[in-house]
């Protein structure tokens, strides 16, 4: 690890002294104002910047860790599993690994990146709506502990690769007819999308029949996910109700008890101030009763609970920084701040429509506040990461914007568009930093020519 070395006191804008209380959500809870910088992990954000350059991703380790176990302590008799696609890399499967908790993946190369690091395999969950057969074959070699099942041709295809002497344990994902997620896109959980099994119709009742009557497969549990940025609990608490009444139907059914309900992840956290998020231990005061509750008036043991968060363990913790290259206005009044970075690395807000806030930093303004729009560099017009950002008026080329809550399906998501390479991600806690993820560099990228 580098060492932080200590903020110049000649620099007027970058006083060390005054460093402020905690900003509070959607920072990590380790951020702190000084004067015009931010420190994050005891680290300053500016001097990252011209350490590293820009685009540059922070991921505070501490805060990741520290939500992970905030889930363990909630649920200690669940199963928690990372949900890999919200952000993947070596440190986060170590982390995740050294916290105790298991891992969601749902493609054959995060599995891979999981299995390289020497994470247990049995602690693995792999789902996906559409798994090639050679990422089948890889879960079901490596001895991944359960494989969601996603279509009925996915079950035919998994009971010819298991092995007749150790069945592979899998999930039925079911689909229970719950809308919840800030955006129709994420929305997971009604019918007519691409994911699972319908409980209307018989479907999902139908899938489980199908796993049942193949000898090479377990039948360990149901699987669910409603979709993202859920802040309340109550379409949890729904689905609970139509999952448990599920159970009760394969009991009577088929004699069968199944010991394991996923209740997927979607968890939302507070992309700007005073948005809602929601608490793992408000999330377990009010799931785990009701499934108690349900089981009872079906005379059914209590399904041991497993859980998929993923954005609600890694986006707090993530910052992203971004140079100014340009300042613009247009004849209607809008101002363009136009960054270094931009759809490549954040599709969320063209995707979904993505909200979230800009801070100045690395300089102390004491022009007042105006509304900008934070824009990228892309050939396209909606490449806006910030449609409505309050930014000092005297914002100019060469300035540090930091934009938190960048943790999770940013880096995640992000692409070649225009061959802007991939930014790089540091580490940073109690002071000290680590490059996780190298800037990707044009050599790279020549790298895949082949002629």
């Amino acid at each position: 690890m580098t060492v932080l070395a200590p903020v110049s006191p000649k620099n007027p804008d970058r006083s060390p002294h005054a460093i402020g209380a905690p900003l509070g959500a959607p920072w990590p809870a380790s951020a702190r104002r000084v004067e015009g910088d931010i420190l994050v992990g005891g680290v300053s954000l500016a001097d990252l910047a011209a350490r590293h350059g820009t685009a540059v991703y922070v991921l505070d380790e501490s805060e990741v860790r520290t939500r992970a176990l905030a889930y363990r302590c909630a649920l200690p008799n669940a199963t928690v599993l990372y949900a890999a696609k919200a952000f993947l890399c070596g440190a986060m499967v170590r982390w995740m690994d050294d916290d105790g908790l298991g891992l969601d993946v749902c493609s054959g190369n995060e599995l891979g990146l999981a299995l390289a690091q020497g994470f247990p395999a049995r602690r693995i969950v792999m789902h996906g709506n559409a798994k090639s057969e050679a990422e089948l074959d890889l879960a079901v070699r490596s001895g991944v502990g359960r494989i969601v099942v996603d279509s009925f041709s996915e079950i035919a295809h998994l009971a010819a690769l298991a092995p007749a002497d150790e069945p592979q344990g899998v999930y039925v994902r079911v689909v229970p007819g719950v809308a919840a997620g800030h955006h129709a896109a994420v929305r997971t959980g009604v019918d007519d999308q691409q994911f699972g099994f319908p409980l209307s119709g018989g479907f999902a009742a139908e899938a489980a029949s199908r796993v049942l009557n193949q000898p090479h497969l377990r039948l360990e549990g149901l699987h669910c996910h409603l979709g993202s940025q859920i802040s309340q609990v109550e379409p949890f608490l729904i689905a609970v109700d139509r999952m448990v009444e599920l159970l009760s139907t394969l009991r009577d059914r088929y004699g069968i008890i199944l010991p394991e309900l996923d209740l997927g992840g979607g968890h939302a956290i507070a992309y700007r101030p005073g948005e809602p998020a929601l608490d793992p231990a408000r999330y377990a005061a009010a799931v785990l009763p009701r499934l108690a509750a349900r089981c009872a008036e079906h005379n059914l043991p209590v399904p041991r609970l497993v859980v998929e968060p993923g954005r609600a363990i890694v986006g707090p913790a993530g910052v992203a920084l971004y140079r100014v290259l340009a300042v613009k206005h247009s004849p209607s009044g809008h101002r363009f701040v136009a960054v270094d970075g931009g759809m490549s690395d954040n599709p969320r807000p063209a995707l979904y429509g993505a909200g979230y806030t800009a801070q100045l930093v690395g300089r102390f303004s004491r022009e007042p506040l105006q509304g900008a729009r934070v824009v990228g560099r892309h050939c396209e017009a909606g490449d806006v990461l910030v449609p409505d950002a309050l930014l000092p008026e005297d914002t100019r080329p060469g300035d540090l914007l930091a934009i938190p809550a960048a943790g999770a399906y940013q880096l995640s998501m992000s692409s070649g568009y225009n061959m802007v390479g991939r930014p790089p991600l540091v580490a940073v806690r109690d002071g000290a930093e680590r490059l996780l993820l190298r800037r990707e560099t044009l050599e790279d990228i020549l790298r895949r020519e082949i002629a």
